[in-house]
């Protein structure tokens, strides 16, 4: 039976992907990569011939027989869990028991999901929340939208992540919480970050919305620390256009946060119409469509992952390209982008942009990641707003500015940072061999370029 990808009917070739990468679970991560053919013609961005024409695999995958639950939710017209849907508690179930966490909620989207974590934990104006500079906005318009101050830790540039090492020394005695993210599928040291935590009595919310079922020390993120926070958006490895979780094992923190998320009527009496509340409810459409994704999600982990260390042993034996470090304690690396480092000085010293238009040339797209996040206009305009001067001095937002600096992260955005999203990854080893020959064929060529 053909498949269907994006209202598209494809024929059998989605079924032999499908077949192919199933086998490729079984592969050795140790197996030795078989090197493509590195042509030293001429380069496809001066008028030569690009080293791939094919096109990696399309996201989101779906297949025909995942109409019918998705229709089901349509036609029984209990589109909403309060309103007879049973569909979003069945996806709340399963989901916690894949992460080996006690509760799960599911929300509208990731952003209300660390929205709602914050506000269970009570983050509020005079706070300070420990962020990245390396992350999606949402990480930081949460933080703002509860009149808190997000306090940047500078990046570790070989992995891409906030660095554990530079965490205490922005600790002060207003700090209320640690964000932590787990960038592209990977994660910060988190053995350092946690103990930290401990130490001063902190709060951990882990933004894993890029990061499902990647594991720390064999526990899955997000289940680390006090709250844990996912996105179902349309390019997330777990997908429903826009959707997203809060996980916890704390029962207290995940009433406050269900309270929350339903305009402040929480399950038990006593939280009906006590606290704040909004309405971030999930859709049962979209937990049909999750319960569907949560089928096919851990071999396409697994497939990821394998494409993923596969493709680092030829990355990273490239002069002046390094595929973002792994700390020794992550067991699984969920892969939601592919991060490697760009060095120009090994590329006849041609900017970041010039490799990125040449990759492309070739068949390899590829983008230039994150820009400063701290440096990003927003942040000036909120902190000098009207309602911002009415809970913070001007010599507190003055000083926060004079603080306010990511140097190596500085490095890493303008400079370094190259990636490409995670569906690469779904495809063949041989598309893995196209993306390495691809890089090689540039730096060959590069100095026809500077």
């Amino acid at each position: 039976m053909n498949k269907k990808v994006n209202d598209r009917t494809i024929p059998s070739k989605r079924r032999t992907f499908l077949k192919t990468s199933a086998g490729l679970a079984g592969l050795s991560l140790m197996r030795s990569p078989v090197i493509a053919s590195d042509s030293t013609e001429k380069l496809a961005v001066l008028g030569g011939t690009p080293v791939r024409t094919g096109s990696f695999p399309s996201w989101p995958v779906v297949l025909d027989e995942e109409e019918q639950p998705w229709l089901d939710v349509l036609h029984k017209k209990s589109w909403s869990r309060y309103y007879g849907g049973e569909t979003v508690s069945r996806f709340e179930q399963e989901y916690a028991k894949m992460l080996g966490v006690e509760g799960c909620l599911a929300v509208m989207n990731g952003t209300n999901a660390l929205l709602g974590a914050l506000t269970a934990l009570e983050i509020g104006p005079g706070d300070e929340v420990l962020v990245p500079p390396y992350t999606f906005i949402a990480t930081v318009n949460v933080v703002l939208l509860k009149f808190a101050l997000p306090v940047f830790v500078d990046t570790d540039p070989e992995s891409f992540q906030m660095d554990a090492d530079k965490v205490e020394e922005k600790i002060t005695e207003r700090t209320r919480c640690i964000i932590p993210v787990h960038y592209g599928g990977n994660a910060p040291n988190m053995d350092k970050i946690l103990a930290i935590a401990k130490k001063h009595n902190l709060p951990v919310v882990e933004d894993a919305c890029q990061a499902h079922l990647a594991e720390w020390r064999g526990k899955k993120v997000g289940t680390l620390g006090d709250m844990g926070c996912f996105s179902f958006q349309l390019t997330k490895n777990l997908s429903c256009g826009e959707g997203g979780a809060i996980v916890s094992n704390n029962s207290e923190l995940m009433d406050r946060a269900l309270a929350f998320h339903n305009n402040s009527n929480g399950r038990k009496p006593e939280l009906r119409f006590k606290k704040i509340g909004s309405n971030i409810r999930m859709t049962e459409f979209q937990g049909a469509v999750l319960l569907q994704g949560l089928k096919r999600l851990e071999e396409q982990t697994r497939i990821r992952e394998q494409n993923g260390r596969y493709l680092e042993e030829q990355l990273n034996a490239i002069p002046g390209i390094r595929v973002a470090k792994r700390y020794e304690g992550l067991t699984h690396h969920a892969y939601h982008v592919y991060n490697f480092r760009y060095d120009k000085e090994q590329f006849a010293g041609i900017p970041r942009s010039k490799f990125l238009e040449a990759l492309s040339a070739e068949g390899v797209g590829c983008g230039s990641g994150y820009t400063r996040l701290n440096k990003e206009p927003f942040i000036e305009d909120t902190l000098r707003s009207r309602t911002y001067q009415a809970v913070y001095s001007k010599e507190r937002i003055d000083r926060y500015f004079e603080e306010n600096h990511c140097p190596a992260n500085d490095r890493l955005c303008n400079e370094e940072a190259v990636s490409f999203s995670q569906y690469y990854l779904l495809g063949t080893r041989e598309d893995m061999d196209q993306i390495a020959a691809a890089v090689r064929k540039v730096q060959k060529n590069a100095k026809l370029l500077a």
